[in-house]
């Protein structure tokens, strides 16, 4: 007979929930992700209706679904606000190049790329 050590269970039951609300975290961050991946280039700004906040908010489920998938913590890439604000510049930038060289080229690749060129990935 085997005896499990008493350790070895505490240290399971304080590591399942801690997985269960990183995996619930991550299925609602696809959840709201995944019905907005239809969109290209030009049809998030033409269904925005001129309402940047809703393109804006496109876009960050978008890049937060590749960082979340990349396992990237944004904080090994910059700690400060003012390094922050370079990487969103630098995302910013490749986005729009991104999107002009094909406006109708899926935003969720064209987004996932910008994340891989803004962190030299």
């Amino acid at each position: 007979m085997r005896v499990i050590n008493l350790k070895t269970i505490l240290a399971t039951l304080i590591v399942i929930p801690a997985v269960a609300v990183a995996d619930e975290a991550a299925d609602q961050m696809a959840q709201d992700a995944l019905p907005l991946m239809y969109h290209t280039c030009a049809s998030v700004i033409e269904e925005s209706g001129g309402d940047d906040e809703y393109v804006l908010d496109v876009v960050r489920k978008m890049a937060a679904l590749s960082l979340y998938n990349r396992q990237i913590d944004i904080e090994e890439f910059a700690a400060s606000d003012a390094d922050k604000d370079k990487l969103r510049e630098a995302f910013l930038s490749a986005l729009t190049e991104g999107c002009a060289g094909d406006e109708n080229a899926l935003l969720g690749g064209v987004v996932d790329n910008a994340v891989k060129s803004t962190l030299g990935l």
